[in-house]
């Protein structure tokens, strides 16, 4: 038996052994064990158990002299030092003695001059399946001729930490060791897990090669090329706004930007299901088929149709599929130098423009805050809009001082005169306590076009006093009215004073998480009058 050296990782005496088989194989092999079922569509769908998202408080970093001062120590990035490491690896390794062993071996970055190669090992051939889909896949020449992995991730989810005797915090452990080049996932059957593991590994990788990884969603246009990047936390649209079919897509979430221009981490897509419908979001819709990976959306057990408005597992309903199902994919996942980046955030205060245009230490200032807001849990009896601010876009993800990030991004804006908008899609003309409504989807497109194709070139500008943005009097396809977020409120003055609460939000925050950012940042960043 063919054992691809996992023996020298401590996995001896393996069942069987399985290196990138296809997803019909895996489909086979994961029902076969039991994994899941088969939907209408044919779709493999699963369920995670206690583990329906990230584990946040399960993640660490093994602590070496190699990596310490690169590393923005914290209650994101927690260290461990590396002999505990070993010893959880060590046991997880044994865990994994005598079961099926499924390998993938493949990319990460879409621009051969940085591409990273990944080493995926998986107790489960669903997760084998997912991470086959949303990682680059290799060419038979390509997986003939692999050689060693950079990096080497053991998936062991039934494995399952003593957090007294492992110095970890629950049962679930997610370890990345830099110097190592090893990543340990336990406890958890989220999927998702490894694809953050891989993306958290690229986001420390490539910042050593001059390239720029970031949290967002590119597309370009199919015959400039002109490149488009979108940065938004869950929920603010990322995905729906960068899937336009008048665009090509580069990718849906984890992008690098090199002297060369973006391109895509991943060979794949990792998109919410939750409300999904078909009218709304048809290529999200229609990648649910044969090959993809559904996660924790209910189905009838007899029809095997999705219900998915239902959030009774989780509000986390998740589909793994790769790029080249949604129609107007370009592959490779490579584009330009960015045209426009633009900020997208749900606001539930109401009080931010619609879109307004940022200046580069605005942009600067905003990619560090990385805010969205939303309704609070009214189980607990809260309706005020809670605000979350996670550092550029994806704290969780960024092992790195913020400020290593956002001087890169800063300096990327400057040397091509990329231009930089804040799109709010969430609340207009009051809050989301108040029963107002979001933001027309029709509306921000048209908005985000007019980013695109220029249109806000040779339109008059106004300045928001309060949130030190310039937002624009005039955009083609929306109502001019639509554009003054203080205009659309009936009682202005209840505007000014949820303006000026959220304004201070965002002061304290800065002032807080980034004392030592320089004054001409700070400076650029919402003033509460």
């Amino acid at each position: 038996m063919e054992t691809y050296g996992i023996e020298n990782l401590g996995i001896l005496n393996p069942k069987a052994v399985y290196r990138n088989l296809t997803p019909a194989q895996l489909t086979e092999a994961a029902l076969r064990r039991g994994e899941g079922s088969l939907s209408n569509t044919g779709a493999l769908v699963v369920t995670t158990g206690k583990y329906t998202g990230r584990s946040p408080n399960d993640k660490f970093i093994v602590d070496t002299e190699g990596v310490h001062n690169d590393i923005a120590w914290g209650k994101v990035n927690r260290p461990i030092s590396r002999e505990k490491f070993n010893a959880i690896w060590e046991k997880a390794a044994a865990y994994m003695q005598g079961r099926e062993v499924f390998i993938f071996d493949g990319y990460a970055g879409a621009d051969k001059t940085y591409t990273q190669k990944f080493r995926i090992i998986n107790e489960l051939a669903s997760q084998n399946m997912f991470i086959h889909q949303l990682l680059i896949r290799p060419t038979a020449e390509e997986l003939a001729n692999y050689g060693e992995p950079d990096y080497t991730l053991l998936c062991a989810p039934g494995f399952k930490c003593i957090p007294e005797l492992d110095g970890v915090n629950s049962e679930a452990a997610i370890i990345i060791d830099y110097e190592a080049h090893k990543i340990l996932i336990a406890g958890s059957r989220y999927a998702g897990e490894i694809k953050k593991s891989v993306f958290s590994t690229m986001n420390y990788v490539m910042t050593k090669k001059n390239v720029l990884p970031m949290h967002c969603s590119a597309n370009m246009d199919p015959e400039t090329h002109e490149t488009a990047v979108f940065f938004g936390l869950s929920g603010t649209g990322k995905t729906t706004l960068s899937a336009d079919a008048s665009r090509k897509l580069i990718g849906d979430d984890e992008h690098g930007w090199s002297p060369d221009g973006v391109f895509n981490f991943e060979g794949g897509c990792y998109a919410k299901c939750i409300n999904l419908k078909a009218e709304n979001e048809p290529e999200i819709y229609n990648a649910i088929r044969f090959g993809s990976l559904v996660e924790n959306v209910v189905m009838d057990p007899e029809t095997r149709e999705f219900d998915f408005d239902d959030g009774s597992l989780t509000e986390n309903t998740r589909v793994g599929y790769p790029v080249n199902y949604i129609s107007n994919s370009q592959i490779p996942g490579k584009g330009g130098i960015p045209k426009v980046v633009i900020f997208l955030t749900a606001d539930a205060f109401g009080v931010l423009p619609p879109i307004s245009r940022l200046s580069k230490n605005a942009a600067m200032y905003h990619f560090v805050t990385g805010f969205t807001s939303k309704l609070a849990g009214t189980e607990r009896g809260v309706t005020e809009p809670q605000p979350t601010f996670s550092t550029l876009f994806g704290e969780p993800f960024m092992p790195m001082d913020p400020s290593v990030y956002a001087e890169m991004l800063g300096e990327k804006l400057e040397k091509y005169g990329t231009k930089v908008y804040l799109v709010n899609t969430g609340w207009a003309g009051g809050s989301a306590a108040m029963g107002a409504k979001r933001m027309k989807l029709a509306y921000t497109r048209a908005m985000v076009t007019a980013a695109l194709n220029g249109s806000f070139d040779n339109v008059e500008f106004k300045h928001h006093d309060v949130f030190n943005v310039d937002y624009p009097t005039s955009c083609p396809n929306v109502p001019d009215e639509m554009l003054d977020a203080r205009g659309m409120w009936a009682d202005k003055a209840a505007y000014d004073e949820q303006a000026n609460k959220l304004a201070t939000m965002f002061a304290e925050n800065f002032a807080k998480k980034y004392p030592n950012m320089p004054a001409e940042i700070t400076e650029a960043g919402p003033k509460a009058k």
